[in-house]
C-alpha cells in the first residue's frame, strides 16, 4: 500500500487512476467482510438442493480411445494431439484447450476425458505420413480409428 501511495505522489498524472483504484480496493474489502455468513451455510445443504446434478456434467464430457494403425500394423510412439474448443476465456470467448499423448505399443491412447462435439486430433509419426482431421464426438467411450499413410517421396 505504501508503493502505490509514494508512486501516485512522484507521478500526478496518474493520481485520478490511483484514487479510483483505492476506492476500488475499499468497496471490494468492505463486501468481503460485511457478506453474511448465513449465506454461506446455506450454500452447503445437504440434500438435493445443495447438490450438483452428475447427469448434466456427464453428459457433455465423454471418455474416448484412438487407435493408430498404418498398413494394418500398430503404430507405436506416435505423437497425439486432442484439441477441442472450451467456453470461458478471454471476455467469453472459447480458447482452444489442448492435450497432448504417446501411443502405446498397440498403437491406442485412451484420453481421459473432452467435451462431446468438435475434436481436432492430430497424429505425428516418424516414417508416416502427418495426419490431422476434424470430429464429431457425440457417444461416450467412442474409439476412433486413424489409418497413417506412408509419406510421399521425394527424388
Amino acid at each position: 500500500m505504501r508503493f502505490m501511495l509514494r508512486f501516485f505522489r512522484e507521478f500526478p498524472g496518474f493520481r485520478l487512476a490511483g484514487v479510483v483504484l483505492l476506492g476500488l480496493l475499499c468497496v471490494a474489502s468492505s463486501a468481503t467482510q460485511t457478506e453474511n455468513p448465513d449465506k454461506s451455510s446455506s450454500q452447503q445443504k445437504s440434500g438435493p438442493e445443495g447438490k450438483k446434478d452428475p447427469k448434466s456434467a456427464s453428459a457433455t464430457i465423454t471418455k474416448m480411445r484412438i487407435v493408430v494403425t498404418g498398413d494394418d500394423k500398430p503404430v507405436s510412439n506416435a505423437s497425439v494431439y486432442v484439441r477441442y474448443n472450451e467456453p470461458g476465456g478471454l471476455l467469453h470467448h472459447e480458447k482452444l484447450a489442448e492435450m497432448n499423448f504417446k501411443t502405446n505399443l498397440d498403437g491406442s491412447v485412451k484420453v481421459p476425458e473432452v467435451p462431446r462435439g468438435k475434436i481436432l486430433i492430430q497424429v505425428i509419426a516418424k516414417g508416416w505420413h502427418t495426419f490431422g482431421k476434424w470430429f464429431d464426438i457425440d457417444t461416450d467411450g467412442q474409439t476412433v480409428e486413424i489409418k497413417l499413410e506412408p509419406p510421399p517421396h521425394w527424388y
